[in-house]
């Protein structure tokens, strides 16, 4: 078995990049940072190949394709994004744009081609990273949350095109809440409540891609919260979590 991680050079993809090693997978890892790819490739036990690119460059995304449409991959993880935080009028818009690309475009593509490839066999796994953020509105997130909110409808979408066409192949879609990553440090916020770690993370995410479950929510409390999320006015959801954001702020900055 074999599969292709992007965002694999750290947080929940190098989790699951080592998780997956331990169960016997190969593996081919991408990110941008080609030493720590190098690094992690020595370190794991079965077949790792590596590619780097540059995932908020389409032309790249569709490289990564190209690198390993002829590998026979069993499961695609599209784990690489990340967030910009401040006021929608503030963000700069280019980093914004980039995200953008990174959440959305790249996981688009890849999702697409992958998934032509997976019917022809019938048979693959997609397990798609996206957030408790992708069932809600996020102020002070904004482009962050809304890229989160494509995620889990593509996928839920998705998932049901594959049960119509009695397909064997799965979509599970992560929805971790705050998770001990490099997300928070990149995005220039602080944890405003104590995450899971991205291990944890990892394994409840392949326990349930593996089992074919298509939503994974780690732990009670965000199983709760986004439960809830369905009956909350809009308005009062967005105060909610405009309070929540605003108290990740660093007190020094």
């Amino acid at each position: 078995m074999k599969a292709l991680i992007t965002g694999a050079t750290s947080g929940i993809g190098q989790s699951i990049a080592r998780n997956l090693s331990r169960r016997g997978w190969s593996l081919i890892l991408t990110g941008r940072n080609e030493k720590v790819l190098k690094s992690l490739q020595l370190e794991l036990e079965t077949d790792t190949e590596i590619i780097t690119a540059e995932l908020s460059d389409k032309n790249e995304v569709f490289r990564v394709y190209d690198f390993c449409k002829n590998k026979s991959v069993d499961m695609l993880v599209n784990n690489a994004g990340y967030g910009v935080f401040g006021k929608f009028d503030e963000t700069d818009l280019r980093d914004e744009l980039d995200m953008i690309n990174v959440n959305i475009t790249a996981l688009h593509i890849l999702t697409k081609l992958f998934l032509r490839d997976f019917k022809k066999r019938n048979r693959g796994i997609i397990l798609n990273v996206a957030s408790s953020a992708g069932f809600m509105t996020g102020p002070l997130l904004s482009s962050y949350y809304a890229s989160k909110n494509y995620v889990v409808r593509l996928s839920l979408a998705i998932a049901e095109e594959l049960r119509r066409d009695h397909s064997k192949v799965s979509v599970t879609i992560l929805c971790p809440g705050p998770v001990d990553t490099n997300f928070n440090k990149r995005a220039g916020v602080s944890f405003s409540v104590k995450p899971i770690s991205a291990d944890f993370a990892a394994e409840y995410a392949i326990e349930k891609a593996l089992a074919g479950k298509l939503i994974a929510v780690p732990t009670l409390a965000v199983k709760a919260s986004v439960f809830g999320s369905r009956f909350l006015p809009h308005k009062l959801l967005s105060a909610i979590s405009y309070n929540i954001q605003k108290s990740k702020v660093n007190d020094d900055e």
